[in-house]
């Protein structure tokens, strides 16, 4: 009865038919528990943005959700009396990201509030790129990245042209828990027609952001360019990526032209995420058939980049560390003046990072998982008179300078062409130079494992985990002892504002690697990460690695229940996972 009535006064409030009539037929079939999964929660700021798939009620996403999160976007500014200067909007190409967009332009207008937005889809860091150029008061972009097509979201970026970080999401949160009804709230039609006085069409932006990224770059470096193959994997990226690619000198470009346009059905891959198997299958067979010297595929909403090189028998695909330290020497290479430049990863991207940009006399640090955290840390250092050259994540996030203040996958892809030129000038692959940097650095290899547990109980087996390692910490994973923790969720204090409490947990192993155990902040999912320092075949080192991030996973108990009806108890038990628990987890498939 009570989901019941928060899913009537859920409809009461919806200005969307098609989502009343949703909730009103489950109200219809006494789905109690379907009920409590649209409106027992609502939709939080996570790591970027809100998040969650499309549907009726508080915790999807909806033009309600969209209508409502304005509405508290619009009293926190003019709380903070930032009214008067214009938002940013984009949107990418879902088919509910156009409606969406629409719906936020619309209240922000009606509140009067100048919009500037894009004609078309945008890729999301052109959005930022485009806030910091206008000194805009925020920007919005409705995108879900690379999720599943069910999926949509919704970002915000603060007056830095940076995503939102605490205690500003808190704040915005707190303004939209006290709207009222949706449909209560003013809203003007028709904004991204044109035919609002408060909507501005943003012009010349593409433009000005190539200039910008080849400033940067000056001069181009010296190599034959080599051929590209690309897909925007359905995404917004396409245009911009060729055109930058182009502007940079590397006009020898073949795209996958199914995937080129916006397509929000995504109906080539069954998850367009680059990290996936089988999303870029279609890239590297038109590689194959090209003769081409690098495949790269951008996102959905382009912020990210994956990349493939030629390899004896195909391709090699290159993890999102292996990017990022390959690209962080080479910027440094470019660029550096020594101590006085910055590069920056998130706590769970590799810690080789470190060991470049000390050879190169550059400063390290990490933050918490979000670009959000980089592109802070990236200001407040900058304040201190470094210059933040790079930064990255290990799921495929990266940034060049200063330019934009999220990943940016577009501008990224140029300088990763520009590796290759480089290292083809002298004769040599990028595979040759990740060589000269294990042997410069240690052989780093890095995996990683994560276990879906979705609905409330998910999330109370999730934290039950997360506890078990906290109280029952274990000895050894797959036979490397433990030697030290870390929890972020105490000492924060202690920490630049960039590593705040959190629901994280490293250990420490013998030999300088480590293992991490971290709640997911945009999926219902408990993620494991493990770096390893070894020595010997990078395929050995790697299995380790993956051993290591799965070791952990058995450790929280995760795998414990459905281990236990293939396996003696006795393999599974107590709190120390040895070689062979770990050599069960491969087994174990969810």
């Amino acid at each position: 009865m009570q989901f019941r009535n928060l899913a009537l006064e859920w409809i009461r409030g919806d200005p969307d038919p098609e989502t009343r009539a949703e909730l009103e037929a489950l109200i219809a079939s006494d789905d109690d528990d379907e009920l409590e999964a649209r409106v027992g929660s609502s939709l939080q700021f996570g790591t970027a943005g809100i998040r969650g798939r499309v549907g009726a009620g508080s915790a999807r996403m909806n033009r309600a959700v969209v209508i409502k999160t304005t509405a508290g976007l619009v009293e926190y500014l003019r709380d903070k009396g930032r009214s008067g200067g214009p938002v940013v909007l984009g949107y990418d190409g879902r088919t509910s990201s156009r409606q969406f967009a629409e719906d936020a332009a619309g209240v922000l207008v009606a509140a009067g509030i100048e919009v500037r937005f894009f004609e078309g889809t945008a890729p999301t860091p052109l959005v930022s790129f485009a806030a910091r150029q206008l000194g805009a008061e925020a920007a919005i972009v409705v995108t879900a990245s690379h999720n599943p097509p069910i999926d949509n979201g919704y970002k915000v970026y603060d007056a830095n042209s940076a995503q939102i970080i605490p205690p500003v999401d808190g704040e915005i949160a707190s303004e939209i828990e006290a709207v009222g009804p949706a449909n209560q709230v003013p809203r003007r039609e028709g904004v991204l027609d044109g035919t609002s006085d408060l909507g501005t069409p943003l012009a010349g932006m593409e433009k000005q952001y190539i200039v910008e990224m080849l400033a940067f770059r000056d001069p181009p470096p010296p190599g034959p360019s080599p051929r590209i193959a690309y897909t925007a994997l359905h995404g917004v990226g396409g245009p911009l990526a060729v055109k930058a690619l182009a502007a940079a000198g590397h006009q020898s470009v073949v795209v996958v032209p199914e995937q080129f346009d916006p397509d929000g059905r995504f109906p080539t891959v069954a998850f367009p995420n680059p990290e996936e198997p089988g999303a870029m299958d279609m890239v590297e067979s038109l590689g194959s058939v090209e003769a081409v010297d690098l495949v790269i595929a951008n996102d959905p909403d382009a912020d990210r980049l994956a990349v493939s090189v030629p390899d004896t028998g195909g391709w090699r695909r290159l993890s999102g560390n292996e990017i990022g330290v390959l690209l962080a020497d080479f910027v440094l290479r470019r660029l550096g003046t020594g101590s006085g430049d910055l590069v920056i990863n998130s706590i769970v991207s590799s810690p080789m990072l470190g060991a470049v940009a000390a050879a190169h006399g550059a400063r390290f640090e990490q933050t918490l998982t979000g670009f959000k955290w980089i592109a802070n840390a990236a200001m407040d250092l900058e304040r201190e008179g470094l210059r933040f050259v790079f930064g990255y994540e290990e799921a495929l996030g990266f940034a060049v300078g200063p330019m934009v203040r999220d990943k940016d996958g577009i501008s990224a892809a140029v300088w990763f062409a520009d590796l290759v030129a480089a290292e083809a000038g002298h004769g040599r692959t990028v595979l040759d130079r990740l060589s000269d940097l294990w042997e410069e650095h240690g052989l780093w290899m890095s995996a990683q494992h994560s276990v879906q547990r979705s609905g409330s109980d998910g999330a109370m087996e999730i934290a039950a985990a997360m506890g078990r390692l906290r109280t029952a910490l274990p000895e050894e994973i797959a036979g490397h002892s433990v030697v030290g923790v870390t929890d972020f969720a105490e000492a924060a204090a202690d920490r630049p504002r960039w590593l705040p409490a959190t629901n994280l947990i490293v250990l420490h192993l013998e030999g300088g690697s480590r293992v991490l155990a971290r709640p997911s902040g945009t999926e219902p999912k408990l993620k494991f990460y493990a770096d390893v320092r070894g020595a010997g075949e990078p395929a050995d080192v790697a299995a380790a690695a993956t051993g290591l991030a799965e070791g952990l996973a058995a450790a929280t108990g995760l795998l414990r229940v459905a281990a236990a009806r293939h396996f003696p108890s006795d393999v599974v038990s107590g709190a120390a996972i040895g070689i062979g628990s770990a050599l069960l987890v491969h087994a174990i498939r969810f």
